[in-house]
């Protein structure tokens, strides 16, 4: 069986990473599945983006089991192969330290809607999980990072809000694909900074009201979107 096109795609996301300056070293990674193998491709551990090439991408099935590859996985691949078994809807995850979305995490708080920028992306704010247990970090500690986000979305919507900061950690990001992952971390570095950047101009700066907030959201998603251009 083939995975070339698959290790291609994953290649060039995670390659966008850098060029978006989200990533430093070897920080972050960016998977992608194909359901229909019940297969995922992802960045190998620890490899310098300048030195990876699109076979080096590495190929395990949802047991987290290696597949094809020459080279460990991610040492997050579990948070990513948590995330595709629990959320049904998307086909690429984004994990970054980029700077601002970081910074909010490591604050331990959500980034509230400010916004109509936000308003455009995420369906109110960005949410930050509950702070590791004691217990979860000694039993898998890359398994229940994927727990801490799928229990932080159980009254969510992870097509609606694409995106999440794990307390203490960094943040997550998805999408239907490898490429719209990545996507979506760039927007939430932006979104982090201009929160931060409206928090130090105005300090009780209050959340978008929920009416803009809404014409700002479904002009763009859903059944009713009227922005951009018709097929």
């Amino acid at each position: 069986m083939s995975y070339k096109t698959l290790k291609e795609q994953v290649y060039e996301a995670n390659m966008e990473l850098q060029t978006r300056k989200l990533v430093l070293y070897t920080f972050g990674n960016v998977s992608q599945i194909d359901r229909d193998k019940g297969v995922i491709a992802i960045k190998p551990s620890g490899v310098s983006y300048d030195a990876m090439r699109p076979e080096d991408m590495v190929i395990v099935d949802l047991d987290n089991n290696i597949v094809e590859g020459s080279m460990r996985p991610s040492s997050d691949t579990k948070t990513h192969v948590h995330l595709y078994k629990h959320f049904p809807s998307i086909g690429g995850v984004t994990h970054t330290h980029s700077t601002y979305a970081t910074a909010w995490a490591q604050a331990k708080r959500s980034i509230p809607c400010y916004g109509t920028t936000h308003a455009d992306f995420v369906y109110g704010e960005v949410p930050c999980t509950y702070v590791m247990t004691d217990q979860q970090v000694e039993r898998d500690y890359e398994e229940e990072t994927g727990v801490q986000i799928t229990d932080r979305f159980k009254d969510l919507d992870p097509d609606s809000v694409p995106m999440v900061l794990v307390a203490g950690h960094a943040p997550f990001t998805w999408g239907k694909d490898a490429a719209k992952s990545v996507y979506h971390a760039v927007i939430l570095e932006e979104l982090a900074r201009m929160a931060q950047l409206t928090e130090s101009i105005a300090h009780e700066a209050e959340s978008l009201k929920q009416a803009i907030l809404d014409k700002h959201y479904f002009r763009k998603h859903g059944a009713n979107a009227y922005y951009g251009q018709t097929k």
